[in-house]
């Protein structure tokens, strides 16, 4: 360690003496060229002189040994060593105690049918058994003769299976896209046919028959009848300059609680005309006849409270 620093110190002390020689000539032509101009400068050999470094002396007794230096880091850990031999093998064991039953297994293949046997001697002989199916319907038999009438029965359907009406407006030109309002009643049996709304509201299931017959003035008329919402029926009849009446109806079968009505189903297409004095414009609905479930279940309620 101490040679390595010897060397790099000598190195460096002959580049200085190199670096000084280096500047002795240049100052040695500068001092001759100020000779030249006639100048006195009086420079003596020995500052032309590049001295060079001796030979290296000899190495210098060593050092005290130093104080010893922090503990460096743990290192990692090493690699594992080879596996062992096997140890000699061990001599056999006392035998275990008994292990539990194990679940039981699976049924087997069911085995192949055997061969009839000899029929056996004639048993005693057996209960009644119970009456077998009945047999298909036989052809159809001779009219009997007319049997006498009865008593009559406690239908009251035809106070229960009613409904009815027929509407008229008061006003021209209705808004487009929303129920008509027929304000002026002609007959509301039932009162099925709510006037605040427009819209007739079913409560005796059934099959209806609807129509309708509107005056139409100074604008075309496009308008349908409506059920739930879906549009059954449209008409379109186009302004001529004169009056005229445009007209539809359909038949529906209807749930409780579905509603009817009428409506303009196109802009500006709602040339609805009202004169108090010379035309209407009417709507008008009712049963044709209600469904049989309904029937049978208002009799039963009627039945029923004519019995109590």
């Amino acid at each position: 360690m101490s040679m390595g620093h010897n060397f790099s110190t000598g190195t460096i002390m002959l580049q200085i003496c190199v670096m000084f020689c280096l500047l002795s000539a240049v100052f040695s032509q500068s001092t001759n060229a100020s000779l030249k101009k006639g100048r006195n400068i009086t420079i003596h050999s020995s500052q032309l002189v590049c001295s060079l470094p001796g030979p290296a002396g000899p190495a210098g007794n060593p050092g005290a040994p130093g104080s010893p230096g922090s503990m460096g880091p743990m290192g990692p850990p090493g690699k594992d060593g080879p596996d062992g031999k096997d140890g000699v093998k061990g001599q056999k064991g006392e035998g275990g105690d008994p292990g539990r039953p194990g679940n039981q297994g699976k049924p087997g293949v069911t085995g192949r049918e055997g061969v009839i046997g000899k029929a056996g001697p004639q048993g005693l002989k057996g209960l009644r058994g119970t009456p077998g199916t009945a047999g298909k319907q036989g052809p159809k038999g001779e009219q009997g003769d007319k049997g006498e009438q009865g008593a009559p029965g406690g239908c009251n359907c035809g106070s229960t299976a009613r409904s009815a009406f027929s509407v008229a407006v008061t006003k021209s030109y209705p808004k487009e896209r929303l129920p008509i309002r027929f304000s002026r009643i002609m007959l509301n049996e039932g009162g099925h046919y709510n006037t605040s709304s427009g819209k007739f509201v079913c409560v005796i299931p059934g099959v209806y028959y609807f129509t309708y017959d509107i005056t139409l003035a100074n604008k075309h008329l496009a308008i349908g009848l409506v059920h739930n919402g879906q549009y059954k029926i449209k008409t379109f009849d186009a302004n001529t300059g004169n009056h005229d009446v445009a007209s539809g109806s359909t038949v529906l079968h209807l749930q409780k609680s579905d509603q009817v009505w009428l409506q303009i189903f196109y802009s500006e297409q709602n040339g609805l005309f009202f004169d108090p004095f010379w035309t209407d414009s009417t709507f008008t609905g009712f049963l044709i006849y209600a469904d049989q479930d309904y029937l049978t279940e208002a009799d039963r309620k009627a039945n029923a409270q004519d019995g109590s």
